[in-house]
């Protein structure tokens, strides 16, 4: 931190106003129409309360004053980041511009120095950890900077980031922080991202083939197909809300308290060697993510479990946006305007259910296998159109109290949360801190794991958000994730030379 700059930065946890009035008695939820925004979306009202966190590591000590004055020109110019939510006349949530004072956002905690200087890794740990318990103060901004200005096996300052995810989802909050940064070797320039998805239209169009009854055929047998599996998991929706349930595993969450602690951890992993399995099976990034995830949990489990040999189909949840991907540009477009118009933005909201597997292979590629097999057959089904209307329709009709029980209940029936997502391939610097790595995870489903997979330059994330008091070896965890992609990447690399020989 700049020694020659003072601060006056918090020190301790928020204070946090009990009620929705203020010291006079103004209920401060509550606004005229005409100072109101948007509405906020039927989405965010469900994840109320979930919460994104991202831990970024930099390379240098942290500047206060060039973090609060970047803060204050980027990130806080976006709509929400500058707006609370209100009720209108109606009882309708509304988004309500207000002052943002970014003093009030970064807090630096007064940690023991004793712990600190024992072991900063963990005492950085302990406090995020920590953060499941201690409430936002919803008369600001959901959103907060924690800022820990001592070096730690990884960086040499650290930011932990605490958003509400009404304010968007995971990828549409990482692509604004990007549009926040520059590139570190230019910083003139926003940072090179990978290209943007290709697709265009409807998720469910197929392109029609010119000519050939045969090829004919095929394109209205895909249609087919694609209407077969949509109405099997639209089914297999609706049976989790009522009553199929994941059996009881090591992974499933038993306690199911208010405020439970979750223990967010992250091991950095080899880009390259996920990109040469992939290279090596012919598939996907993701397939070879979702099969390390099959992977480690197998080795996880049976090494728990005593089991010898069996296999136990769990499921995990995927929220999928249905907003179109937004570029940097246009995020940079609109931070500069002040306009949340400009871009499509917020939660829009669909649900996939994606098994996973709990297995002994003797050969490691087969959890590679499996994932594609499954991930592929997902790709061929409305699923996520489907339960993003039913949420929209349930919310509608039963309210929100009760579309969030069902929403919680959906949730509960299942093991995993499971995401992936994309970053910068070239080092970027967040208000003249240099980034050395960018960990998201999160907190708030009812589950005792959610897994999160962030590529950075070079290397690729694997960040896990645990029941503290469900799995006290999360670290073991961590370990059989690095463990399996070894054993996955040394398979295809034998793989590799059987192909030559042959």
């Amino acid at each position: 931190m700049d020694a020659a700059a003072p601060t006056t930065l918090r020190k301790r946890p928020l204070s946090v106003r009990t009620s929705t009035s203020d010291d006079n008695g103004t209920d401060w939820r509550t606004a005229p129409d005409d100072e109101l925004g948007e509405p906020v979306s039927p989405s965010a009202k469900l994840v109320e309360d979930f919460y994104i966190i991202v831990v970024i590591g930099a390379a240098t000590p942290l500047n206060i004053p060039a973090l609060r004055a970047g803060i204050e020109a980027q990130l806080a110019r976006y709509p929400h980041f500058r707006s609370i939510q209100v009720t209108d006349k109606d009882g309708n949530l509304r988004w309500a511009p207000t002052t943002v004072d970014v003093e009030d956002q970064l807090i630096c905690p007064a940690l023991d120095p004793a712990a600190v200087a024992a072991d900063p890794d963990k005492a950085l740990e302990d406090y995020v950890a920590s953060l499941p318990t201690l409430p936002m103060d919803w008369s600001r901004p959901l959103w907060e900077f924690h800022l820990f200005d001592f070096p730690t096996s990884e960086a040499t300052a650290t930011a932990a980031i605490r958003v509400h995810h009404s304010l968007g989802d995971g990828m549409s909050l990482l692509t604004l922080l990007m549009a926040c940064t520059r590139s570190a070797a230019d910083p003139t320039r926003l940072p090179v991202m990978p290209p943007l998805p290709t697709r265009t239209g409807a998720i469910y169009q197929r392109p029609r083939p010119s000519a050939g009854a045969l090829a004919y055929l095929a394109w209205l047998w895909s249609f087919i197909v694609l209407a077969w599996h949509t109405a099997v998991d639209v089914v297999a929706f609706f049976a989790t809300i009522l009553c199929l349930k994941d059996p009881h595993t090591l992974f499933k969450r038993v306690n199911h308290a208010e405020s439970q602690r979750k223990r967010i951890v992250h091991r950095s992993l080899s880009l390259d060697d996920v990109k040469f399995v992939k290279n090596a099976m012919k598939c996907t990034v993701n397939d070879v993510l979702v099969g390390v995830t099959y992977a480690a949990l197998s080795r996880y489990y049976f090494r728990k479990s005593g089991d010898t040999d069996k296999e136990i189909r769990v499921r995990s949840i995927l929220l999928v946006n249905l907003r179109p991907t937004t570029s940097l540009h246009a995020c940079v477009n609109m931070i500069e305007s002040g306009k949340g118009s400009d871009v499509k933005w917020g939660n829009k909201l669909g649900f996939i259910i994606l098994p996973f597997f709990i297995g002994k292979h003797s050969d490691p590629l087969d959890y590679v296998r499996k994932a594609k097999k499954v991930v592929d057959r997902k790709k061929s089904s409305l699923e996520v159109v489907f339960t993003h209307l039913a949420a929209e329709v349930i919310l509608k009709v039963f309210g929100l109290k009760a579309a969030a029980a069902i929403f919680h209940r959906m949730i509960s029936h299942t093991t995993i949360s499971f995401s992936s997502m994309t970053g910068p391939v070239e080092q970027v610097e967040f208000c003249g801190h240099p980034v050395v790595f960018i960990a998201p995870s999160g907190y708030g489903p009812p589950e005792a794991l959610t897994v999160n997979y962030q590529s950075y330059v070079n290397t690729i994330m694997v960040n896990l958000a645990l029941d503290e008091a469900q799995f006290p070896d999360c670290h073991e965890l961590l370990d059989d994730f690095a463990e399996s992609l070894a054993r996955i990447k040394d398979a295809a690399s034998s793989l590799g030379k059987q192909h030559r020989k042959a």
